[in-house]
């Protein structure tokens, strides 16, 4: 399964509810995008990370 790995965000699981009320079963999954950091000894990590960890990484840097 997809999981961000700096916070840990997986797939959640639900239901579809339809209009005549009936509930299927369904899953929500996070936005995982596969990206390279440069951790501070100039050493690049290509990591797995949700789209929300992505913008906070490339705030804080």
């Amino acid at each position: 399964m997809a999981t961000c790995q700096l916070c840990g965000k997986k797939p959640t699981f639900g239901n579809n509810v339809s209009f005549s009320k009936r509930h299927t079963r369904r899953m929500w999954r996070p936005n995982i995008q596969k990206t390279t950091l440069t951790l501070d000894g100039g050493v690049s990590v290509q990591v797995k990370l949700c789209t929300q960890c992505l913008r906070t990484v490339s705030k804080t840097r």
